[in-house]
């Protein structure tokens, strides 16, 4: 178990704490590097790094201009003891993007290779990511993707 940090990317206030989580798994530290943006308190942060310190991981963060969070209704119900990612569809000009497909994992290795991957296939069509996030509020991961064809 290790410690987590989100910190704001301000340096006049010299790298702020915004959120910290101890006792956190490094397989979950390891999705989180993974994403791109935090949603949480109906936030979106946009990830700007991520280091290593001595007994902590950190991951610098700044307010995301461009992008809002969204109370999606199409909301996959959790299920117990599985991680679930959405593949949602990203479409220029728009902050609601449709829900393609839930994926839920029990193993976090599976996680992590789905969110790290650039192109994916669902039904045989190709979807090219654009990002990821996880949404603390919702609990899930979001795999953003366009038909790559």
């Amino acid at each position: 178990m290790a410690r987590l940090e989100y910190r704001l990317l301000d340096e006049e206030k010299d790298y702020p704490v915004l959120y910290y989580y101890d006792g956190i798994d490094k397989d979950e530290i390891s999705l989180r590097f993974a994403c791109d943006y935090l949603v949480k308190g109906h936030v979106v942060f946009e990830k700007t790094s991520c280091a290593t310190e001595p007994g902590c991981y950190v991951i610098y963060v700044r307010y995301s201009a461009g992008e809002q969070a969204v109370d999606y209704v199409d909301t996959a119900a959790a299920r117990w003891g599985s991680t679930q990612i959405e593949l949602r569809e990203y479409k220029e000009g728009t902050n609601v993007y449709p829900l393609i497909h839930t994926y839920s994992f029990k193993d976090d290795d599976d996680v992590l290779l789905l969110l790290q991957s650039d192109y994916i296939t669902l039904n045989g069509r190709e979807w090219e990511k654009t990002s990821a996030e996880v949404d603390e509020d919702r609990r899930v991961y979001v795999y953003y993707a366009r038909p790559s064809a």
